[in-house]
């Protein structure tokens, strides 16, 4: 179970720090990011839009780290959300909007986060917690 907090830890404070820069530097942000600015224009309001959702992403990360008893909530609900966006973007390969290159691109950033977070959801609904009023956490 360690390694699952150590890797929601990692998940949480990567998603603020994302989640901090597309809402403090979109224009750096759109132009940092490999594969981004073949998306589409630059949205100054959608990138933090996306932004707020990665600041609530790092938190459910690491709230669910600090707090056993909401691991399996937190953790799913964000893993959720980075499922939902990998699979996206594997959908844009499929139909042709990317090319096959796009998944080898986004792949760190986009598919490895969601199967982590798949990861330690699994592990956190494998090995569930004690509420305070049952006893002490794992």
């Amino acid at each position: 179970m360690r390694s699952c907090v150590i890797l929601a830890l990692l998940l949480g404070v990567l998603a603020l720090a994302n989640g901090a820069f597309m809402l403090y530097a979109p224009s750096a942000w759109y132009f940092a990011v490999p594969g981004v600015t073949t998306t589409g224009p630059f949205n100054q309001h959608f990138i933090r839009d996306i932004g707020l959702v990665f600041l609530f992403l790092g938190a459910a990360f690491l709230i669910g780290a600090a707090r056993p008893q909401y691991r399996v909530v937190c953790w799913g609900g964000s893993t959720v959300w980075l499922l939902g966006h990998a699979l996206f973007h594997y959908w844009e390969v499929a139909v042709g909007i990317c090319g096959p290159s796009a998944i080898l691109r986004d792949f760190p950033a986009v598919s490895l986060p969601a199967l982590l977070g798949l990861a330690i959801t699994t592990c956190a609904a494998l090995n569930p917690t004690k509420t305070a009023t049952e006893g002490e956490y794992r």
